[in-house]
């Protein structure tokens, strides 16, 4: 399997982690104490990162620069939040959706472009 693919995938599963870290307490936890909701989501952070890091270790070994690192995880985590807040959080579709993913798409540009 391509590098790109592999780091892709590895870092698509391990924001899946991030985001409900960040964010999934807001629903699931609103009335608990924010240190009991820091102690979980520090629990759920750290299956991220024992797949971020070898994500991007991958990555780099095989040739991805820093900032094309950088700009897929920008570009998973939109793709990961987008339907996390449709979906889990219940909120409604926004149109700055599709301009912050438009302008994602010219960052991959610039960051891939040889």
């Amino acid at each position: 399997m391509p590098v790109i693919v592999t780091t892709g995938l590895l870092l698509i599963c391990s924001n899946l982690f991030m985001t409900f870290a960040w964010y999934g307490h807001l629903k699931d936890m609103s009335g608990k104490a924010w240190y009991l909701a820091a102690l979980a989501s520090w629990g759920i952070a750290l299956f991220e990162y024992l797949i971020q890091v070898p994500a991007n270790r991958i990555g780099y070994a095989g040739g991805l620069t820093l900032a094309q690192l950088k700009i897929m995880q920008e570009v998973i985590t939109l793709s990961v939040f987008v339907p996390f807040s449709i979906l889990y959080m219940k909120e409604g579709f926004k149109l700055d959706y599709i301009w912050a993913a438009l302008c994602l798409t010219g960052a991959v540009y610039f960051m891939f472009r040889h």
